[in-house]
């Protein structure tokens, strides 16, 4: 069985992603856009994964967010769910290219505590490593499903 890779779409998020995955020593991570398109993803094998995983933490921080506006006032962030032999964590960051969704699946080698340290250390180099968004940068709902399939064909080798 191959060592599982990290593939992006831009190349500044590629260094701040790799370096958490060793970090942290995480199974899986994407890097998203709320939209949910891909940015970076490592661990997935296979492309119907990570459009699954986009769509689904895309949902949840937009359902999350909405909800924590209703009881608290305030979005909910750092979302942690420990399943019996995997957990999750997903959580915003912020760059100069805006808000991006962050999701992690980690197992007994890692724990919630490393995960939020490593994931501190992320957020600043990720900022530190964004570029000044692009002036025609957003995605239309007209270009989106175009923008996933190349996203997506990038990701896995077949550009």
């Amino acid at each position: 069985m191959s060592a599982p890779t990290t593939a992006a779409v831009e190349r500044w998020v590629e260094a701040p992603i790799k370096q958490f995955v060793d970090d942290a020593r995480v199974l899986l991570a994407l890097l998203l856009y709320p939209s949910g398109q891909v940015i970076a993803q490592h661990g997935f094998a296979r492309a119907v994964d990570v459009m699954s995983a986009c769509a689904l933490a895309a949902a949840i921080n937009a359902s999350s967010t909405e909800l924590g506006k209703q009881l608290e006032g305030k979005p909910f962030r750092g979302l942690h769910h420990a399943g019996r032999a995997r957990q999750i964590y997903l959580a915003d960051v912020s760059t100069s290219r805006g808000s991006l969704i962050f999701l992690t699946v980690f197992d007994s080698d890692s724990s919630l505590g490393l995960v939020q340290l490593y994931f501190g250390e992320f957020q600043q180099r990720l900022a530190a490593a964004a570029p000044a968004p692009a002036p025609d940068a957003r995605v239309l709902p007209q270009n989106f499903e175009g923008e996933l399939n190349r996203n997506l064909a990038q990701l896995f080798g077949r550009i």
